[in-house]
């Protein structure tokens, strides 16, 4: 399992490495790559954590990117039906993906104390739950693992 998120790494490529993926696919796949897309997805990239529609729409709104909900929801919708961002279901929120480039099924810690979020690949149907469905005749087509708990560095804090 390969957990991005609680370790220390070098942000600024970390950054740079997602606008850039993301740029490099809306060229290849013909799509718009607008400012507000890309400001949001730095927005997730800087933050390291979920944020909700309203926090990016805040943080727009204060840049002069707009303040209509629709501006943050659309750019949220491409981001994750384009494998940029994920919804964090227990959250509401959203967090930057940090294997763009690649088909995963994403596996979130998050920590209830910092609010962080890691992202790791996970392959639910191959465990216990894909286990339990293969015994039903149950096709697994998505599923959302989420798990709460405290970071590393909360721990360390404590």
């Amino acid at each position: 399992m390969d957990t991005i998120g609680f370790e220390r790494h070098d942000h600024k490529a970390c950054m740079h490495d997602g606008v850039a993926a993301a740029e490099a696919f809306c060229a290849e796949q013909g799509l718009q790559f607008t400012p507000a897309r890309r400001r949001v997805l730095e927005i997730l990239l800087e933050k390291h954590r979920a944020l909700g529609a309203y926090e990016i729409l805040d943080i727009l709104r204060e840049e002069g990117l707009g303040s209509q909900p629709p501006i943050a929801y659309r750019a949220l919708d491409f981001l994750t039906s384009n494998g940029f961002a994920h919804k964090i279901e227990r959250l509401n929120a959203f967090v930057a993906c940090s294997h763009p480039s690649e088909g995963h099924s994403p596996a979130f810690l998050i920590c209830r104390i910092c609010g962080s979020v890691a992202e790791a690949t996970a392959a639910p149907a191959r465990g216990m739950l894909g286990k339990a469905a293969k015994e039903v005749g149950f096709r697994i087509e998505r599923a959302v693992v989420e798990a709460e708990g405290v970071c590393p560095n909360c721990q360390e804090a404590a």
